[in-house]
């Protein structure tokens, strides 16, 4: 008996050992993707070819196709080399293999199809097919007073305009673009800020025919009443982060009232959900522009107010972390009007995001 005493014992020990050894791994797990972040990389200059400054839109290429290669980097400059706000005309490619950044695209100032001009904004994305499409919330003085309507340009996988979407539900498309992407056709989601009317989010149907443009088949407003207001230091405010779930819920930040919100339903939806459902509001958001999804479900949201970016869990709503990856002291707080576009790297272990203060592309591992 004394034997089999000292077996359970011991037993009973390596038992509680083992439960101690399974609680710290789980207490050492982290909770969010930010607390995995130790480091940003300056990767380079947006500044190349006409002294475009201003980066605003990132996207990570899904597909080798022309002059892009799987996995490049490309970001769009907002500004001239003047610095006047809506007057951008560049689009820049980063290659990760090669550490280099090249100049992707250098559009016309003034096409036809585009009223207004051109002044590439937030929104942008690459097909699966290889066209690229950039929205254009355009100015000629860098104020709000000779803004025009915009456009949604198409571009071709060596940087070349073919053609451009412009019409009265196109009016300054403004946000990152959330896509659906099934080859031959997609779904693009894409906010307009209009500064005479409340802010809108629209859902997009096109068709790419093999070997042509994609073609414009229907939209569908599936947003409205978003806050949105002309700046005279930001140009405009209005909705900007775009983030659709797996469940067909697309995510929305609401940079002026501080708050992101969820439209039901967004993909198959045939009327406005209004501002949608609240998923979490203030506390650590600061401004928030910018989003995108982890490959754990959360939001990552870049704060234009301070140079934070902000991890959010949007089933329960709360902000779970929260990390300075701007701290240039010369804005109060640090890092003030310094960020913009955020997009993940390919392995989903970082991110890109971009330093207006320095006009730089930067990686978070």
């Amino acid at each position: 008996m004394k034997i089999i005493r000292q077996i359970v014992l011991h037993f009973l020990v390596i038992a509680s050992w083992a439960s101690v050894l399974i609680a710290t791994v789980i207490a050492d797990q982290p909770k969010s993707l930010l607390e995995t972040i130790h480091r940003h990389i300056t990767l380079g200059s947006t500044v190349l070819g006409n002294g475009d400054q201003n980066p605003y839109a990132i996207i990570v290429a899904p597909v080798t196709s022309g002059n892009i290669i799987k996995g490049d980097v490309l970001v769009d400059n907002f500004n001239d080399k003047s610095n006047l706000q809506g007057t951008g005309t560049t689009i820049i490619d980063y290659r990760p293999s090669t550490k280099h950044m090249t100049l992707f695209a250098n559009l016309p100032k003034k096409p036809d199809q585009c009223p207004g001009g051109v002044g590439l904004s937030n929104a942008m994305t690459m097909l699966k097919s290889g066209w690229v499409i950039v929205g254009s919330t355009p100015s000629t003085d860098g104020t709000t007073a000779t803004k025009g309507d915009g456009c949604l340009i198409v571009l071709d996988n060596t940087g070349h305009m073919v053609t451009a979407w412009s019409g009265p539900a196109i009016n300054d498309p403004w946000g990152n673009i959330a896509s659906i992407d099934h080859g031959s056709t997609a779904t693009l989601f894409v906010s307009m800020a209009p500064i005479i009317h409340k802010a809108t989010l629209v859902r997009m149907e096109i068709s790419v025919p093999e070997g042509k443009p994609p073609v414009l088949l229907s939209q569908t407003v599936i947003g409205s009443g978003f806050a949105q207001r002309a700046d005279k230091d930001s140009f405009l405010f209005g909705p900007t982060g775009l983030c659709l779930g797996l469940n067909g819920t697309l995510y929305v930040t609401d940079v002026l009232d501080n708050v992101i919100t969820a439209i039901p339903d967004a993909v198959t939806r045939n009327d406005s959900a209004g501002t949608g459902w609240e998923v979490t509001r203030d506390g650590q958001l600061a401004g928030p522009l910018a989003m995108v999804m982890t490959p754990g479900g959360h939001l990552l949201v870049s704060n234009g107010n301070n140079g934070k970016v902000i991890e959010v869990d949007p089933v329960s709503g709360k902000q779970i972390y929260a990390q300075w990856v701007d701290r240039d002291q010369a804005q109060s707080p640090p890092g003030n009007g310094d960020l913009f576009g955020i997009a993940m790297t390919p392995d989903g272990k970082g991110f890109y995001f971009v330093q207006d203060d320095t006009n730089t592309l930067m990686e978070a591992i």
